[in-house]
């Protein structure tokens, strides 16, 4: 090891090279996400439920850190402050495991909202870029989520069904044929 790997960690090339080994599983790891990617997509309600009651625990353990490190504060009016924060986490995540399909249709909606939101604001944007730069594809890409979330919203509450499954199965296809891209680079280099 050189004197610059000691002191500020590993370089690139050396963490390539400790991986580049593994590189089956790596493989391994690829086929899998794939392959739930697309059973997520033959089942995108049993996935939009599995996302919902994963947002659940996310929210359910967030509180409870929420709640523990209210504790660690100095003041009682903050801390009261981040117990009630950390009891609202709480609350929300079990309002999720109790009733799924309500916490789906509220999460797409706010999805669809929030989409709808960022496509108008990168169309905005990209009317204030300079001349010259690439706006015609920042355009392109908020005139595609302007209309993703219009159509989860005109289909709104029935979307709530499907949205999030169907978004959970494309994203897991994309991370798996990520990982497997990976992996064959790892065992050509």
């Amino acid at each position: 090891m050189t004197n610059t790997e000691t002191d500020q960690g590993p370089t690139l090339a050396t963490a390539i090279a400790a991986i580049r080994s593994k590189w089956k599983w790596v493989l391994i790891l690829g086929i899998v996400y794939t392959f739930a990617g697309f059973v997520a997509l033959g089942s995108v309600v049993a996935a939009t439920v599995a996302s919902v009651y994963i947002v659940g625990a996310m929210m359910i353990l967030a509180g409870i850190v929420e709640i523990a490190s209210a504790f660690q504060m100095k003041s009682w009016g903050q801390s009261i402050l981040w117990v009630l924060l950390g009891a609202l986490y709480v609350v929300g995540g079990f309002v999720a495991f109790q009733n799924p399909a309500l916490a789906a249709s509220i999460l797409t909606l706010i999805l669809g909202w929030s989409l709808l939101f960022s496509g108008f604001l990168r169309i905005f944007l990209a009317t204030k870029m300079k001349d010259g730069s690439p706006w015609i594809w920042i355009v392109v890409s908020g005139i595609i989520t302007v209309a993703l979330g219009g159509m989860i919203i005109a289909q709104w509450p029935a979307s709530g069904a499907f949205v999030l499954g169907i978004f959970l199965g494309v994203d897991l296809v994309f991370v798996g044929f990520g990982w497997i891209q990976m992996a064959l680079a790892l065992r050509k280099a």
